[in-house]
């Protein structure tokens, strides 16, 4: 099993949803999160004054699904948030060594 999570603009949220929702993933976590890369935030004006705003807002959604699936969910999060702007985000794949689901004591991919 595998973990992805993807750091991406808030707007493109719906598109992420519906581009993993055709693959057959049908669980995932999304946190409203701020953060930065070489964008370095960005400068605004309120009521006359420039301030720099370092902490921007993203999203983060989170995946665990089967070994299988991982590099398409990978292609469809690249294709369905990416702008072609700086600030598009980032998509981390990462190894999960066990899931468990509560309710059902289920282990492996069948807690997925």
């Amino acid at each position: 099993m595998k973990k992805i999570e993807a750091i991406i603009k808030p707007f493109k949220l719906e598109e992420v949803r519906e581009a993993l929702t055709a693959l057959g993933i049908e669980g995932m976590t999304v946190s409203e999160v701020r953060g930065f890369g070489r964008q370095k935030g960005h400068t605004e004006i309120y009521r006359g004054s420039e301030y720099t705003v370092d902490f921007l807002p993203k999203i983060k959604v989170e995946i665990v699904i089967p070994d299988g699936v991982v590099d398409s969910a990978a292609a469809a999060v690249v294709k369905a948030a990416k702008t072609g702007k700086i600030g598009d985000g980032k998509v981390f794949v990462m190894d999960v060594e066990r899931a468990i689901r509560i309710r059902t004591g289920e282990t492996g991919e069948e807690a997925i």
